[in-house]
């Protein structure tokens, strides 16, 4: 999302690139694609600092004719708002056109790209995929009656001392607490529910201002106090109060409920402190931006691992759905990175933001296996 040092969810997940391709490829629809057959292609693998990409033909990619592929172009085109190098003609092409269905979405795919299977460089296709979402939390302008944890905008003297002071500083010192005042953006009631800002850097709020009208606004990361980041879920497996299979977000809350007078020790365990800025939000149906500076899709939009893939490449991935053996087999886009997305066969898929989106992002943690789509005639 912006600094990929800030996003690393409880269990391990964290928060862009873009496309382009052949300038000749300019056409009012797309020319007929040959069916996908059994025989892997010939060509050599692509390496990269992190991965080693093998062609493979496109009978290879797991639930291909299946996916609801037309739904891939709104998060495509917004990709290429920020082309990748190699990738500005097919670009220019997917500006220009306009799927009328999901078998043609196909088609125009399979004539221009060549699907690669992403490996490690020792060759291991398996990897790991966790999700995360954009939080959606009630807040007041003001702070009155339970609603009394502040998020702040980054106080003056952010850059001048480095690192600022740790979390349990800002909760406890006067000096800390002095340097904050006057940089509340708003106020809201649970202090996780701060923490899980911090933790995703960014969010939607709910904002009740001082006359009584409400209105959606987002919080956007905008800095944090240079301070390490740890995860309160590993804190939790230290201390002995989860196992690291139960380590989910609705694990965490659950335990802060049950133990109230520890909540504070939990949260102190994580130094980092991350400061917002505050943005209109002119179209509810858009998330934040990604590494990319796109907005990201719900659905259709992961973080990865850039010195593997690339921003703004096209991605079909095989996994199942939370806690289940549901296979979660689609066509996304690589727009987003994280401090904990590293490694080769390694994404966090965007579930959008609301409780639903929540719940899913904080119980995903499935195996993965991923192919890029990448161009037959790279331009740029």
């Amino acid at each position: 999302m912006i600094d990929v040092s800030w996003r690393a969810l409880v269990t391990g997940a964290a928060i862009l690139g873009s496309l382009a391709g052949c300038g000749s490829l300019v056409d009012d629809g797309p020319p007929p694609a040959p069916a996908p057959s059994a025989s892997a292609p010939a060509g050599p693998a692509i390496v990269r600092a992190r991965s080693r990409w093998v062609p493979v033909d496109w009978a290879e990619l797991p639930g291909w004719q299946q996916d609801a592929t037309r739904e891939l172009w709104p998060a495509l085109q917004r990709g290429c708002d920020r082309p990748a190098p190699g990738w500005q003609g097919m670009c220019t092409a997917a500006r220009g056109f306009v799927p009328a269905s999901d078998a043609q979405a196909r088609e125009w795919l399979q004539a221009r790209l060549q699907p690669y299977r992403v490996e490690s460089p020792e060759g291991a296709a398996d990897g790991l995929i966790t999700g995360y979402f954009e939080p959606l939390v009630e807040a007041q302008r003001l702070p009155r009656a339970g609603f009394r944890v502040p998020l702040h905008a980054p106080p003056d003297d952010l850059g001048a001392r480095k690192p600022w002071w740790t979390r349990q500083q800002i909760d406890s010192l006067p000096a800390a607490q002095a340097a904050l005042r006057g940089r509340e953006l708003a106020w809201v009631a649970d202090p996780l529910d701060a923490l899980l800002l911090q933790v995703q850097g960014s969010g939607r709020l709910l904002l009740a201002e001082p006359n009584g009208t409400r209105r959606l606004v987002r919080l956007a990361y905008a800095g944090h106090n240079d301070q390490p980041y740890k995860s309160v879920g590993r804190w939790l497996i230290e201390q002995g109060e989860l196992k690291p299979e139960q380590a989910s977000w609705p694990a965490i809350r659950a335990w802060a409920r049950a133990n109230p007078k520890r909540v504070n020790e939990l949260l102190w365990s994580n130094p980092r402190y991350v400061f917002f800025r505050e943005e209109p939000l002119p179209d509810p149906a858009l998330g934040p931006r990604g590494a990319q500076a796109v907005p990201l899709t719900p659905g259709r939009s992961i973080a990865v691992d850039p010195q593997s893939i690339p921003y703004g490449t096209p991605v079909w991935l095989d996994a199942t759905e939370p806690l289940s053996s549901t296979p979660l087999r689609r066509l996304v886009m690589a727009q987003d990175t994280g401090s904990a997305i590293t490694g080769a066969v390694r994404a966090d898929y965007f579930w959008g933001w609301g409780e639903e989106a929540e719940a899913q992002a904080g119980r995903m943690k499935q195996p993965l296996r991923l192919w890029v789509l990448w161009p037959k005639w790279p331009s740029g």
